[in-house]
């Protein structure tokens, strides 16, 4: 008679711990599931399993607390029938080393604990977690149907347990959910890409410009507009003559028309209006006829609604205005693309000349007007903050006065924060050689990398 209550509490044992294991995988499954592949699953299945899943997971809330009652009740019975059994095995062994029954009992009941709980440890949850974590679709397709059945039973005391909890959760200041939110952050978005590129599960280009797309709805006007030093304009008594003569100089399409400077902004004209006036004419044809109204956004709009106001502008260029109401600089359609995509160019472009980054072996030949926070993407040089944002303009505060070309700079040091992409630590050191100067403005920068004893040469 002892040996079958043995046998059948070994039995229990084992099916309690089966339990656990159920409820462990559904709650880890459950929370590793997004809503997009439930829906994936039950568009293509469609059985039940399926749909249970989708339930469950729409009553989030519920299921879990469902979960953590079952896995509380089979860890305690499981603990309750395989500690008398298991200290029976323990007895004559502690007896052979010559403890007395009254002491080895105690021993054994102990030993027995802890076997018990281990056992349920490993095979109960951390087992079962695992496999759900691995493959939460297929955890949750075997474990749903006896949980759900399991919850339907108890769900008077598991509702007012959620209730009790709920009650203090809202008394700490918090809202409970129903449950998960699906949707990702752009930056955890940013991550997954970047991670998926790194092992090999996403092609390097597409991965770039996926992670240029997720970046551009954060990026604002001020980041990706054309500067107001470099826009080529045309003034409100130019002819359409001067029109075609600067089209043809400049290779562009559009320009903003003035009336004295970019803050006095009256339009903008496209080259083919200058073909609707006949040639006899275009000498002594104001561009003020032709200017079209060109629509003005803050530096401060994000990109998304960038890109909606410039393609509502039937002239695809927008102004950007500063926070003094000057004018910053100007959004055009190129650009737009070229923030997602990277540099676009045609045939009217010198590519070589206008790439913002050329590498010559550990030197990098840039522009001056790059954004010092694209800096460490591509160069790994990493700048401190300040007054500044192009590198051009890092480099007038490190000299103090405006640049000339010829001039080196010894750019600062920083300690940069540890980032998914770049080890934790101190930048080497930078010097930068002014190369090109379009007026006061730095158009070209010549970085090369030196050791810290060169940087005393500098210092």
């Amino acid at each position: 008679m002892d040996i079958l209550l043995s046998i059948l509490a070994l039995v229990g044992f084992i099916a309690l711990t089966v339990g656990t294991g159920f409820f462990v995988a559904i709650e880890f499954a459950l929370t590793g599931l997004e809503r997009s592949s439930i829906e994936n699953h039950v568009a293509n299945k469609g059985d039940t399993r399926a749909r249970n899943i989708q339930k469950a997971h729409n009553d989030l809330s519920f299921e879990l607390s469902g979960a953590q009652l079952g896995i509380t009740i089979t860890t305690l019975a499981t603990g309750y029938l395989a500690e008398p059994v298991l200290a029976q095995f323990f007895d004559p062994v502690l007896e052979l080393f010559g403890l007395s029954d009254a002491a080895a009992r105690p021993i054994a009941l102990i030993l027995a604990m802890v076997a018990a709980t281990l056992l349920s440890m490993v095979y109960g949850e951390l087992v079962p977690k695992n496999m759900a974590i691995t493959d939460p679709l297929t955890a949750a397709r075997i474990t749903v149907g006896p949980v759900r059945i399991f919850n339907k039973i108890f769900k008077w005391f598991i509702n007012s347990l959620n209730s009790t909890a709920n009650w203090l959760v809202r008394k700490m200041g918090i809202e409970p959910a129903d449950e998960l939110a699906s949707a990702r952050s752009a930056q955890e978005l940013g991550a997954l890409v970047r991670n998926s590129a790194k092992h090999g599960g996403l092609d390097q280009s597409k991965a770039v410009m996926l992670d240029r797309s997720l970046k551009f709805g954060e990026a604002t006007a001020e980041e990706f507009m054309t500067p107001r030093s470099t826009i080529e304009d045309l003034d409100v008594d130019d002819t359409v003559e001067d029109l075609l003569n600067l089209a043809l100089a400049t290779g562009h399409s559009r320009f903003p028309v003035t009336d004295g400077d970019l803050d006095a902004t009256v339009g903008v004209v496209h080259v083919k209006e200058a073909f609707a006036v006949p040639r006899e004419n275009r000498a002594k044809t104001s561009l003020r006829t032709l200017a079209r109204p060109i629509p003005v956004v803050p530096a401060s709009l994000d990109g998304d609604a960038v890109l909606n106001a410039v393609r509502s502008a039937g002239s695809q260029v927008v102004l950007v205005a500063d926070e003094y109401g000057g004018t910053a600089g100007i959004v055009t359609i190129e650009d737009v693309v070229e923030e997602i995509l990277g540099e676009v160019y045609d045939e009217h472009d010198d590519a070589e000349a206008e790439r913002d980054y050329v590498q010559n072996g550990a030197n990098w030949d840039v522009s001056g007007l790059v954004r010092v926070d694209d800096l460490p993407e591509k160069t790994g040089y990493f700048a401190p903050d300040g007054p500044y944002e192009t590198l051009g303009g890092l480099i007038m505060a490190t000299l103090g006065r405006i640049p000339r070309a010829g001039d080196i700079a010894l750019l600062p040091q920083t300690e940069r924060d540890s980032m998914d992409e770049f080890e934790s630590g101190i930048t080497g050191r930078w010097l930068a050689r002014v190369t090109v100067m379009d007026e006061r403005r730095v158009d070209r920068v010549y970085l090369t990398p030196i050791t810290n004893e060169e940087a005393g040469q500098y210092a």
